[in-house]
């Protein structure tokens, strides 16, 4: 990689008196991002990546403990009365090969290929720039590694270990994940951000046989075919045309061989769309139309349907988003500062919210969460078209070539979490101050 303390942006506030150590941390931060990205973990197996965490959080002075709803870490740094903030990041990785040619790729079958190593290390240096100016602020800073995020279950298996009533009602919870957009800009919404999702394992149950005496059988891949093409109707018939819905069928699994017919398939499906209503409306529409094709085929069992995963819309306080993107603006300029419109990509992060109340039962905490960019100047120049063009054409998250910019996205991902950290610390010397 060259001289990782090497970056060809400016770095933003280092005239202001808790930013201007992000030198300092930054080649450590790097080489801690390098490290998760060599040894993705896939949900629910984040043990080494949760121990790098905690190793970091309790060198820069965090109380640290482990194991909170799975692998889950928590560093809490008190520092006296005042605000209490939580950071969250996702220790994760993604079941996809890479495909980068980067020197420092994984070489397994998981790959950080949702940015998830560089919110970890984005939320480390911001942690250890906060632990160095403690004589700037006042209150208690949690750093929250969440497990099991791309499966969406990460969250809630926090929030029911405990999270807040073993660590604190925190006065506001942040979060930010890496798009495709030039590094060093970031980028925050108003209204829902992300969808919200339910996906689903529908079982379909055939009767096994011969290829060659298909009567004698009931075939369950021409059932579940049947039920994948009829679901491509619930957004294009069931859905109004200005609603942004989105149905995947992402998995289609049966049998073991051309000559046989199996007893069962299996089928894994999402839904995604901007209202509770419209998520529940499409539920229901999956359920009724994977039953009825079993019932048109004749199939000896009901289907069994089973929702593996809910998370709920995205929908950042606006007050909180306000006051983040205000400090940001004072802190990059506004050729820096973007707007992010609604997206179908789907988070847990709202649980941490109003959205968990049921499993938290605290209410009014504000979240706020935005975006920042990942495209190194060069990539993103050479890229033809508009800007529009140019975030359809780069590799996007989630893709095996999936490659975001450490030298222009770390600093700026430090610095736009340190920032809106102290937008509540009691005390806190934001941006201009």
């Amino acid at each position: 990689m060259g001289r990782v303390n090497h970056v060809p942006v400016a770095y933003p506030g280092e005239n202001t008196p808790v930013l201007d150590g992000v030198r300092g941390i930054l080649r450590p931060a790097v080489a801690f991002y390098l490290d998760l990205h060599r040894h993705p973990e896939l949900s629910g197996e984040e043990r080494r990546t949760a121990a790098r965490l905690g190793e970091w959080l309790t060198e820069a002075g965090y109380e640290v403990t482990g194991e909170v709803g799975g692998h889950g870490v928590v560093g809490v740094l008190r520092n006296g009365d005042g605000p209490r903030v939580l950071i969250r990041a996702e220790l994760d990785a993604l079941p996809v090969e890479e495909r980068t040619g980067l020197p420092y790729a994984s070489e397994g079958p998981a790959m950080h290929a949702c940015g998830h190593d560089l919110h970890l290390a984005a939320a480390a240096g911001a942690a250890s720039l906060l632990a160095r100016a403690r004589d700037r602020w006042r209150g208690t800073v949690v750093i929250v590694g969440q497990p099991a995020e791309e499966t969406l279950t990460g969250a809630r298996a926090m929030l029911a270990d405990g999270l807040y009533e073993r660590f604190g009602r925190p006065d506001a919870v942040l979060a930010q994940h890496s798009a495709p957009l030039p590094g060093g800009m970031v980028a925050h919404g108003y209204g829902p951000m992300l969808a919200g999702s339910v996906g689903f394992e529908a079982v379909v149950h055939g009767r096994a046989g011969h290829a060659g005496t298909p009567q004698l059988a009931v075939d369950p891949v021409v059932t579940a075919a049947a039920a994948v093409l009829r679901l491509q109707s619930v957004v294009s018939r069931e859905s109004a045309p200005t609603e942004p819905a989105v149905l995947n069928v992402g998995s289609f699994h049966s049998g073991s061989g051309g000559n046989l017919i199996p007893d069962r398939a299996t089928l894994g499906i999402t839904v995604r769309a901007m209202s509770e209503r419209a998520l529940d409306r499409m539920a229901a529409s999956v359920e009724r139309i994977v039953r009825a094709e079993c019932a048109a085929s004749g199939c000896p069992r009901d289907p069994e349907i089973t929702v593996v995963s809910r998370s709920p819309v995205t929908h950042p306080d606006p007050a909180a988003t306000e006051l983040v993107r205000d400090a940001h603006l004072r802190l990059y300029g506004r050729e820096r500062v973007a707007l992010w419109p609604p997206a179908m990509a789907s988070e847990d992060f709202p649980l941490y919210g109003d959205a968990g109340v049921s499993v938290h039962g605290m209410p009014g905490i504000p979240l706020a969460y935005w975006m920042f960019g990942t495209v190194g100047p060069r990539t993103w120049a050479r890229t033809p078209g508009s800007a529009e063009e140019k975030l359809a054409a780069l590799p996007p998250n989630h893709s095996p070539e999936f490659a975001p910019d450490v030298r222009t996205a770390l600093p700026a991902g430090i610095t736009a979490m340190t920032s809106a950290s102290l937008c509540w610390l009691k005390g806190g010397a934001g941006p201009g101050e």
